[in-house]
């Protein structure tokens, strides 16, 4: 998983350029204050393989000026290798950069309102659908109960496909004939959860693009008149930039409270994880890294930074 950047960013900091000049002042003074000139070159290998990464250009920047201000004016031993001090400082801005004030989902969900109702929106082909019966088996094998609301009522088979996850996983499905309004069957699903003494509500919405007007206003429609206790963006972990162009749209248009990238097993390169963290501030809470319904593995920033930089 990340593959691709981890091999990246594994050689950022290699080169080594300390002027003849530079190496006689060190040995006079003991040591080498690194400035601008000489990072030059690290600021360039990490951009490069932060946009082949399709990190977005804003969290780039972002990397890039904390990475500089941590490398400038900082002073190493002439024995001291370059490369384990721009590891070191760049382990600290990616920390930085990803600390969004993430939060534990079980425990959330766990001590909320009841019924507690978690509407998952993104666009279409994400496998927002096969997440929301993850997020269910991830919950109920907690000890919670829930319904799923099937509030894509737009998409032919949609209904379908969530009932074939229903019965598997012995849920209670709440659906609507298809093309009646979605906030309806997310209010009936709600109702049924409250009267029927159920934890949680997932509501499913129809995948839409981010500029479809009517769809957009749908969804709003949706998150106003039930006024959800969570807004999940699903999107995948493969789409690199347009995951977070995405994210950002979504976020604007009913505000998203966190997300979940799938597909991170399909050889992500790991740009939309931290672009999309740091573009919407929100947190990711989960990854989906295969096909089975256990197939979910809890988001943790520091996770990611140690599984791109392993140990310096």
């Amino acid at each position: 998983m990340f593959e691709s950047l981890r091999k990246k960013l594994s050689t950022v900091g290699e080169r080594e350029e300390v002027t003849l000049r530079k190496k006689a002042q060190a040995l006079a003074k003991g040591g080498v204050i690194i400035d601008e000139a000489d990072v030059e070159g690290v600021l360039w290998d990490l951009e490069l393989a932060l946009l082949e990464a399709d990190v977005a250009m804003g969290t780039v920047e972002a990397l890039r000026d904390g990475l500089k201000k941590r490398l400038v004016g900082r002073g190493r031993g002439i024995l001291k290798q370059k490369k384990k001090i721009v590891r070191s400082a760049l382990r600290e801005t990616l920390e930085e950069v990803l600390a969004i004030g993430g939060f534990d989902f079980y425990e959330k969900v766990k001590n909320g309102p009841r019924p507690y109702l978690i509407v998952f929106l993104g666009v279409n082909g994400t496998g927002k659908t096969t997440t929301i019966a993850k997020v269910g088996k991830y919950l109920v094998d907690r000890g919670l109960s829930v319904v799923v609301a099937s509030g894509d009522t737009f998409r032919a088979g949609a209904e379908e496909q969530s009932e074939v996850h229903a019965s598997r996983l012995g849920f209670r499905l709440i659906k609507h004939k298809q093309g009646g309004d979605p906030a309806a069957v997310v209010y009936d699903a709600r109702e049924h959860a409250r009267a029927k003494n159920i934890d949680v509500v997932l509501a499913d919405t129809a995948g839409r693009m981010h500029t479809n007007i009517n769809l957009r206003d749908q969804l709003a429609k949706i998150c106003r008149v039930n006024k959800p206790e969570l807004k999940v963006f699903v999107d995948e972990a493969i789409a690199g930039n347009d995951a977070m162009e995405r994210a950002h749209q979504f976020d604007d248009a009913v505000g998203i409270d966190c997300t979940i990238l799938t597909k991170a097993d399909a050889d992500a390169k790991g740009g939309a994880a931290i672009s999309i963290a740091h573009i919407t501030g929100k947190p990711i809470i989960f990854l989906g890294t295969g096909q089975d319904y256990g197939d979910l593995v809890a988001f943790d920033p520091k996770w990611l930074v140690e599984s791109l930089l392993g140990d310096d």
